[in-house]
């Protein structure tokens, strides 16, 4: 098991309630967009283990365009909808929380060091504004606890943006 993983405990490892406070500090001392998704991205990093990299891509037409970033540098600036874990979920409607990258089909790698995805849309109402994508380099690392202090993150980050 690895050392970060807290399936047995009941608190996740991100705070987000303190990521959601600092920005809706930035937010209030007038950070534009790009700002708050580049601090939400670093914020949730700084978490640590498992959280190895996140992304937020915005949702324009039929692609995902990211935005923000903490973590590794990604070639996928671009991802279409439906292709991926981040374009399925945007499909589908639905966060995905993937423990093994490498069983899926359509997976597109960000690097070859990720083991898993957790990814978290963005919503307002019905409407689905991007997403946070999280990568880690172990495998099924995102408790329930850490889905939902992603989610909300993203849900803070609805009314922000």
């Amino acid at each position: 098991m690895y050392p970060y993983r807290r399936k047995d405990s009941p608190m996740a490892v991100l705070d987000s309630d303190k990521v959601v406070t600092r920005l809706r500090a930035a937010f209030n001392h007038g950070s534009a967009q790009p700002a708050l998704l580049a601090l939400a991205a670093q914020l949730i990093r700084d978490a640590g283990p498992p959280y190895t990299s996140v992304y937020l891509y915005m949702l324009h037409g039929d692609q995902l365009v990211l935005e923000g970033h903490s973590g590794r540098d990604t070639e996928h600036t671009h991802i279409a909808v439906g292709h991926g874990v981040c374009g399925t979920a945007v499909a589908t409607g639905e966060d995905q929380n993937v423990g093994d990258v490498q069983g899926v089909e359509n997976y597109i790698a960000c690097n070859l060091f990720t083991r898993s995805e957790l990814v978290v849309l963005i919503r307002r109402g019905p409407k689905i504004l991007g997403q946070i994508d999280v990568d880690s380099d172990v495998p099924d690392p995102f408790t329930d606890d850490e889905q939902r202090a992603v989610r909300a993150i993203a849900d803070a980050l609805a009314v922000l943006l």
